[in-house]
Order: C-alpha cells, then sequence, then structure tokens
C-alpha cells in the first residue's frame, strides 16, 4: 500500500486551486469539467479539492467542513520552502490567514502556519537537515 491522495472538501474547488496556485506556485494538473473536483501538480502523491456536494455523496451521514469551523480542523498540509517567511509573507499577502509566524523550532527546522480561505491549515516548513 501507498499514500495516494489528500483530498480536502471545498465550497469552490476552482477558487481553492487557484488559492494554491497564487499563494504556493503549485500548478494545477487538473480540474474536472463539472468543477466539483481538481488535482495541484504535488509530484507522487496528489493534492485534491473535492466540493462539497461529492463530499455529502460520500460521507451521507456528514462531516466538519473545514471552512466553517472556528478552529482548524486537526489536520495539515504541509509544504516544504526553501524560505518560509517570505512564502508565508506572500501566502498572507493573497489572503491566507496568519495562525503562528515562521519560528525556529528546537530540531533547527524553521515553521510557520496558515489558514486558507477554504479552511484548510496549512503548515509551511524548510527542509529537514
Amino acid at each position: 500500500m501507498k499514500f495516494g491522495y489528500t483530498i480536502i472538501y471545498v465550497p469552490d474547488v476552482t477558487a481553492s486551486l487557484t488559492f494554491f496556485e497564487q499563494a504556493f506556485g503549485l500548478a494545477r494538473r487538473f480540474l474536472h469539467e463539472s468543477g466539483t473536483y481538481g488535482e495541484m501538480e504535488t509530484g507522487p502523491t496528489t493534492l485534491a479539492f473535492a466540493a462539497h456536494e461529492l463530499g455529502a455523496m460520500n460521507l451521507p451521514d456528514g462531516y466538519v467542513a473545514a471552512h466553517s469551523s472556528l478552529q482548524p480542523l486537526g489536520m495539515e498540509i504541509a509544504l516544504v520552502a526553501p524560505d518560509v517567511a517570505m512564502a508565508h509573507a506572500h501566502a498572507v499577502a493573497v489572503g491566507a490567514v496568519e495562525l503562528h509566524a515562521p519560528q525556529i523550532k528546537p530540531w533547527g527546522q524553521t515553521v510557520s502556519y496558515l489558514r486558507c480561505p477554504d479552511g484548510t491549515l496549512v503548515e509551511l516548513c524548510s527542509p529537514m537537515n
């Protein structure tokens, strides 16, 4: 078995794809013609977004929508950046909400936390040496 996808249910798939392009420089891999599913180019593991209508179809008993939760959900997308402070400032400038400014962790890694307009929690981190 291998890890294949992270799929985030969002109110507007196109808006989430566009935000990840603008904020983090990721390229769009695919957007279904219905606009209800899209993927980013992230290497062998896919970061995807799906519309809440697909989430309701897949999980008929419901789920917590990240964008409507007052607190971030207890999961994150971690993106490795060579300059965390610059990436963090850029993401905030295009609409992310700062949850924690960049800081150097005891193990030497620089880490920051943001919340995207769709509610997704993103950690920006420097590469581990």
